[in-house]
């Protein structure tokens, strides 16, 4: 499937696959991320429940912190 990931075409190798899924296939590492998928906020909790589709506009940012 064809979804765009942080402003990039990306193909990922699956039909349906979870926000928290998608994490891991990509290989953020990161402890604190934030997550959107077409524009609207992913909850933590609710990252295993979020399926990714064609087409989709997914971000996945990392939180840094300092001063």
């Amino acid at each position: 499937m064809i979804i765009t990931l942080n402003n990039r075409i990306e193909e990922v190798d699956a039909i349906n696959i979870s926000v928290n899924e998608l994490i891991k296939y990509k290989n953020f590492t990161f402890r604190l991320l934030v997550t959107k998928v077409n524009g609207q906020l992913v909850k933590t909790a609710e990252r295993d429940q979020i399926i990714v589709m064609e087409g989709d506009i997914v971000e996945v940012l990392h939180l840094i912190s300092g001063g």
